[in-house]
């Protein structure tokens, strides 16, 4: 089966590493306008580094969660139509690469699940893996009724339906609880971003007014003091902006 859908590969990680890596080269200039000042942030730095990687790892779990809502969708309609569960989520392969393309996450685990049934891996099976290995919440629930269903025999076309519109109904609420938080989390950055815009400003309109704050004991130690309350209420914004996410 494929890699573990819950590690991010090489590639992923160079978009964290750049920002890291550029953000301690930053706050080392405009904090202390030292190279050496690079040490400092090593530490914050690896935990930054670590966030993004988690912060990245969630939004491709999420995405993967909407369009496995919008295979679920037309696994359905196929239902609805009278095709077998197994023929249902083949068909759905065309629904899930007009939306999102055949590069897209889904579209490379239905393609998986074909080649699972060629051959003569269940449905069951290759569902749970998927559950597993993604992480996502509404799979792993998905392949457990899966499976109970197909185990206890019943009208399985009907108990898919039911519950592929209600973890639909899940996803449509949370992406719309989502969307409204996309609003605060831009607030959020446009206070994060406004005291460095105010001091460039500051120091292209009057050149020199900073110059006092550096290569100095005491500067370095009114910027060491700027840099810790600056930090802190970062970390308590994304501390709220988290238990938020996390109600959702």
């Amino acid at each position: 089966m494929k890699g573990n859908l819950k590690r991010p590969d090489f590639r992923e990680l160079m978009n964290p590493l750049l920002r890291t890596t550029a953000g301690i080269l930053f706050f080392s200039w405009f904090f202390y306008r030292s190279v050496f000042a690079v040490i400092l942030f090593i530490f914050p730095g690896i935990l930054y580094f670590r966030k993004c990687v988690r912060k990245q790892r969630e939004k491709k779990r999420w995405e993967l969660t909407v369009q496995f809502k919008e295979c679920l969708l037309a696994v359905a309609n196929s239902l609805r139509t009278g095709y077998a569960v197994e023929n249902a989520f083949l068909e759905s392969r065309e629904d899930i690469r007009l939306l999102f393309g055949e590069r897209s996450a889904m579209y490379g685990e239905l393609e998986l699940i074909r080649r699972g049934m060629i051959v003569n891996i269940t449905l069951e099976e290759l569902i749970g893996d998927l559950a597993e290995r993604s992480g996502c919440e509404e799979i792993q629930q998905f392949s457990t009724i899966l499976s109970v269903a197909k185990r206890g025999g019943g009208n399985v076309s009907q108990i898919i339906r039911n519950t592929a519109e209600l973890i639909s109904d899940k996803v449509e609420t949370t992406q719309e609880m989502m969307t409204l938080l996309q609003g605060r989390r831009l607030e959020q950055r446009v206070m994060e971003v406004m005291p460095f815009a105010i001091s460039f400003y500051i120091g292209v309109t009057y050149p020199g007014y900073f110059v006092s704050l550096y290569h100095n004991i005491t500067g370095y130690i009114i910027m060491t003091v700027c840099l810790a309350i600056y930090l802190c209420a970062y970390i308590v914004g994304e501390k709220i902006m988290e238990r938020i996410g996390e109600s959702l």
